[in-house]
């Protein structure tokens, strides 16, 4: 069923603010952490705490399951530490939710909230922003993130998101409504002159040329002999 355009959530700015702890808790991030080089472990804990049970169904639950995933594999590659991990992780899926909150294209506003979330963990101005990755460690996430999720936006907006179909009517002031089209059918009908067969015709030329003939032979010859010339 098309959605109703009054339903649909239309692109919108974000706020971003510290989210350490935000995804992943204390507790949850070590015990992904303790489960380093492990990913079936790592899987596990992840489609627990996520509710993605569903994830050899559900292609949804399946591409988030992924994406979870290498998110912590970076992580654990770069050597992060557990406050790290759990901004990173909130990161990643805070960027995620805004990009198939709307159906609509929303790449600048979604890219925009990602990179101030990026400066709230990488500027000491507390309470709005934190200290807590390096210039390297800042330039090596944003990398990471372009090159996976934002090279791939399109297909996570495709997958997560409905079809929206726009359908457009155009009323002009002063001018009466188009009808539909079988009232516009019956009304051209009205005025369209008759057409009449050509087998039709013919027969009725034939008939009129024969009387004439037959009133004035003469009539006939002269026509006769005029097609000839």
């Amino acid at each position: 069923m098309p959605c109703e355009m009054s339903k649909v959530p239309l692109p919108k700015e974000h706020k971003a603010a510290v989210c350490i702890w935000d995804a992943l808790d204390v507790t949850t991030t070590e015990a992904i952490l303790g489960a380093a080089g492990d990913r079936d472990e790592i899987q596990r804990q992840l489609i627990e705490i996520f509710d993605l049970a569903d994830n050899k169904q559900n292609k949804r639950s399946a591409i988030l399951l992924d994406l979870y995933y290498f998110t912590i594999q970076f992580a654990l590659e770069r050597g992060f530490s557990k406050e790290q991990t759990s901004s990173f992780f909130s990161i990643v899926k805070k960027t995620h939710e805004v990009c198939i909150e709307t159906p609509f294209g929303n790449l600048e506003q979604c890219f925009n909230y990602f990179k101030e979330l990026v400066l709230c963990h990488a500027v000491k101005r507390p309470p709005w922003s934190i200290s807590l990755f390096s210039p390297e460690e800042v330039k090596a996430v944003t990398e990471y993130v372009v090159n996976t999720y934002f090279r791939h936006f399109k297909l996570y907006k495709y997958a997560f998101t409905p079809v929206v179909r726009l359908d457009l009517a155009i009323n002009y002031v002063g001018l009466p409504d188009t009808p539909e089209p079988e009232e516009a059918a019956d009304v051209a009908g009205e005025g369209e002159p008759v057409t009449v067969p050509e087998t039709e015709t013919e027969g009725a030329v034939q008939e009129e040329l024969g009387e004439t003939e037959q009133d004035d032979p003469s009539l006939g010859d002269a026509a006769w002999g005029h097609c000839n010339s």
